[in-house]
Formats: structure tokens, C-alpha cells, sequence
């Protein structure tokens, strides 16, 4: 029985990263954490003193964002408020599209979880959230709602980057 227990109890030491990766978007976001300076292929938590533009996103039942495809400069800091209008959870995750099928598939198994990653915003219905991201890196990235089903039903977006100069 003991070892049972330690089997169970070292199991979750051992793969924290499910519960540390995943919490209460919206309480991060009130508690005034320090800006990360973690660089993803996409890019890096934006600093919200430093916003180029503000993008309103739209999330609806009809399975799809508004607007769908946006271009963005490299360099540019984008404020997203993200609405959700629908009457079920959605959510914009931002990423290369490997990520994004790769994270669909992990939220698959674990539907429950919630984000609180920068680039993340988890939001309820009637409700919105804003993510600030600073996209270095130019490229083509995409955005989506993983909330099983939603991706499969085609709620995924295109982010052109243009490099420094292109038009």
C-alpha cells in the first residue's frame, strides 16, 4: 500500500508540467507578474506599455475567429482583446500550426485544462480576455481554439509576419 502511494505521489513529481503549463489565465493576468522575456519561435510576451496596434478578435459558436487572417509587421507589439460571443467556452492560442495540432491533441485527453500561458487566452462565454504578443521573428504562425472539437471544426487563423522592410 505504501509503495502504491509513493508510486502515485513520485508519478506526479515526476510530470509536473501538465499542471504547471495550465492555471487561471485570468488571475495571472490581475496579479502584475513580471513580463517574461522567453523567446518562441512566434515571438515574445509583449510589454503592454509598448502596444503598436490593438486587434479586436471575435470567438463564436460558428466555430471560426474574427477576423481570420491578420498581417503584422516583425517587431510589431499586438494587444488582442478576445471576445468570446458564443454561449461555450473558446479560447485563441497563438503558435506554428505543428504546435497548435500537437497541443488540439493534448487538449483532447485533458479537456479541463486551462492557460495561462502570454500567448493564451482562455475565455469564457459573454466574456473577453486581451493578450499582448510581440512577434520578432517573421513567418507565417497561426492561432486557434483547442478546445476538443473546435479545431477539427476549422477555429484557426493565419498570421503573416512580414520581415523588417517587406511589404
Amino acid at each position: 500500500m505504501i509503495r502504491t502511494f509513493l508510486a502515485i505521489v513520485i508519478s506526479i513529481a515526476l510530470h509536473p508540467g501538465h499542471v504547471l503549463a495550465h492555471g487561471d489565465a485570468t488571475d495571472q493576468k490581475k496579479t502584475g507578474k513580471k513580463i517574461s522575456t522567453e523567446e518562441k519561435e512566434f515571438g515574445r510576451e509583449g510589454d503592454p506599455k509598448k502596444v503598436s496596434r490593438t486587434v479586436q478578435m471575435d470567438m463564436s459558436d460558428t466555430m471560426r475567429f474574427k477576423p481570420a487572417s491578420l498581417t503584422i509587421k516583425q517587431g510589431e507589439t499586438v494587444k488582442f482583446v478576445v471576445r468570446n460571443s458564443g454561449k461555450v467556452m473558446h479560447e485563441m492560442v497563438i503558435g506554428p500550426m505543428k504546435e497548435l495540432k500537437e497541443h488540439a491533441e493534448m487538449m483532447k485527453k485533458h479537456p479541463t485544462m486551462e492557460h495561462d500561458e502570454p500567448y493564451m487566452a482562455h475565455v469564457a462565454p459573454g466574456k473577453s480576455e486581451t493578450v499582448v504578443w510581440q512577434f520578432t521573428k517573421a513567418g507565417e504562425f497561426h492561432f486557434g481554439c483547442l478546445i476538443p472539437g473546435h479545431f477539427e471544426a476549422g477555429m484557426v487563423g493565419k498570421i503573416r509576419v512580414l520581415a523588417k522592410g517587406e511589404k
